[in-house]
C-alpha cells in the first residue's frame, strides 16, 4: 500500500507488517448516548476478542437514563474508571450526545495522566467535545477513530479501519494517505513548471472532529486556541446549508483563517430537497468556502460516519503533503 499507488486510504505509508501482535487491553465505556443497538455492541465486543484482545466492559456501559448512557454523574464516573483502567485503549461504545453537558466537569488531570501512562482515548462524533477540552486544558493527544458499535459491531467491519486501529495498538501508526477527489486537484494552486500541484506543511498541530460539536464549543474555554494548525472536520445528518452555516461561524470567528489547512472528512446521511435546493449541494458549500478563505481546503479525508476511517492523532504535530491528487498526513 505504498503512498501514491492506491485509491484506498492507507493507514501508514507501509502497511506490510502483519496484524497479529499480541493481546491488548481495551476498555469499553459509554460517555454519551445510551447504547440502543445491543446486538452491534455484542458483535463489536466479540470482534475485538476474535482479534485477540482482552476486552473489559465498564459497569455502566449499557446504562440508560433518558437518551443518555446513565445520568451525568454516572457517565463522569465511567470516564474516571476508563482513566484508572490501565488499558491500552479506552474506546467509546458510541457517540450521540452527552459530553458537552459535562465538559466542564471532566477529570482533566486524570485523563492526561492516563494518556501519559499509555492509555489511548479513541472515538469520534460527540467524543469530539472531550477531545477538544482535553487538548485545550492539558495539551494531551487523543485519537479520532472508531466507536465500538458502529465500527467493530458492523456486520462486516472495515479492513482499513481495523488495520489503522491495529497500527495504533502496536505503535506502528505513522500516517494516513488518501486520494483527493478530482475537484480538489483543480483547486490546489499550481506553480509554473510543476507537473502536479504540490502543497507541503511541516509540524502543524492536527485537531478537529465533529463540526457541530466544535461550533458548540466556540467562545468557551474548551475549544483549543490552535494557530497555524490543520483542522479536520466531519458530520452526519446535516443538510449542506447547515454545514455552511456552521463553517460560516468558524470563518467569522477567525478560526479557519488561523489554520494552515482544513481537511474535510465525510459529510453524509443527509437528504437534499428536490426542487427546493436548486443545485445547492455539498460541493457548493466547499466551493463557496474556498472563496472566503486563503486557507487551503482539502476534501475526501477518510474520516467520519463512514465504515472506512483512518485514525487521527488529535493534538499531535503532523506533516501534510499533497501532490496532485495524493494526500498524506504523516507523524512517524
Amino acid at each position: 500500500m505504498s503512498h501514491g499507488h492506491t485509491h484506498t486510504p492507507a493507514c501508514s505509508p507501509d502497511c506490510n507488517h502483519s496484524h497479529h501482535h499480541g493481546t491488548k487491553h481495551i476498555y469499553i465505556y459509554s460517555p454519551s448516548s445510551a447504547v440502543r443497538d445491543k446486538a452491534a455492541f455484542r458483535r463489536g465486543v466479540a470482534r475485538l476478542k476474535a482479534l485477540g484482545h482482552e476486552v473489559e466492559i465498564d459497569e455502566a456501559a449499557l446504562s440508560s437514563h433518558m437518551r443518555f448512557a446513565g445520568d451525568d454523574a454516572t457517565r463522569l464516573a465511567a470516564i474516571e474508571r476508563a482513566t484508572a483502567s490501565g488499558a491500552n485503549v479506552a474506546l467509546i461504545s458510541r457517540g450521540g450526545y452527552g459530553l458537552t453537558r459535562i465538559v466542564g466537569d471532566l477529570p482533566f488531570k486524570k485523563i492526561a495522566k492516563a494518556i501519559e501512562r499509555g492509555t489511548q482515548f479513541v472515538g469520534l462524533s460527540d467524543f469530539t467535545a472531550l477531545q477538544m477540552a482535553v487538548l485545550a486544558k492539558t495539551g494531551a493527544v487523543t485519537w479520532g477513530g472508531p466507536a465500538l458499535g458502529e465500527d467493530f459491531g458492523a456486520e462486516v467491519p472495515d479492513d482499513i479501519m481495523e488495520a489503522c486501529f491495529d497500527d495504533l495498538l502496536v505503535g506502528h501508526g505513522e500516517g494516513s494517505g488518501w486520494r483527493l477527489p478530482v475537484s480538489d486537484a483543480k483547486a490546489t494552486p499550481r506553480k509554473d513548471g510543476e507537473a502536479a500541484p504540490v502543497f507541503r506543511l511541516r509540524g502543524a498541530t492536527l485537531w478537529g472532529g465533529n463540526l457541530n460539536v466544535i461550533c458548540a464549543l466556540v467562545g468557551t474555554p474548551y475549544l483549543p486556541q490552535v494557530k497555524g494548525g490543520i483542522l479536520f472536520l466531519e458530520d452526519a445528518n446535516e443538510h449542506p446549508y447547515r454545514i455552511e452555516r456552521q463553517l460560516t461561524q468558524l470563518l467569522n470567528a477567525g478560526i479557519i483563517g488561523q489554520q494552515k489547512a482544513v481537511l474535510m472528512g465525510s459529510f453524509n446521511r443527509f437528504k437534499l430537497v428536490p426542487g427546493y435546493d436548486r443545485g445547492f449541494k455539498l460541493q457548493t458549500v466547499i466551493d463557496w468556502m474556498r472563496t472566503r478563505t486563503k486557507t487551503p481546503v482539502f476534501t475526501g479525508l477518510p474520516f467520519g460516519h463512514v465504515p472506512t476511517k483512518v485514525l487521527l492523532p488529535v493534538g499531535r504535530k503532523v506533516d501534510l503533503m499533497v501532490e496532485g491528487r495524493d494526500a498524506l498526513i504523516y507523524w512517524g
